[in-house]
């Protein structure tokens, strides 16, 4: 059974940091892709990271040179370091997963496992 737990959300005014973490089970060699996603108030749920199982990682344009996607096979948990904030950032975040990317690619919005989300708030 898959299990993704978030973790780290809070309210941090423009400008702060904030560090995602997703807590993984089975372990995160077991999965071929992973991935950040955000859902701001009244719009869709939009990609902000992949990471595949060689530790390459693609960002969405407005993330990056701001946000950094990492993993910690030890700890078995995803982590997503997010600098210099933007009230534009606001959203909920959601971790994802798959074994085998279910459309070849890792940077896709299909993914199987999801997590239930943690909030962010960035207050301008």
């Amino acid at each position: 059974q898959v299990q993704l737990v978030e973790s780290g959300g809070d309210s941090v005014q423009a400008g702060g940091s904030l560090r995602l973490s997703c807590a993984a089970s089975p372990g995160l060699r077991n999965f071929q892709c992973m991935a950040w996603f955000r859902q701001p108030p009244g719009k869709e749920r939009e990609v902000v990271a992949t990471i595949d199982s060689d530790d390459y990682t693609i960002y969405a344009d407005s993330v990056k040179g701001r946000f950094s996607a990492s993993k910690d096979n030890v700890e078995n948990t995803l982590y997503l370091q997010m600098n210099n904030l933007k009230f534009e950032d606001t959203a909920m975040y959601f971790c994802a997963a798959d074994f085998v990317p279910l459309g070849g690619y890792c940077y896709s919005k299909d993914y199987t496992f999801w997590g239930q989300g943690t909030q962010v708030t960035v207050s301008s």
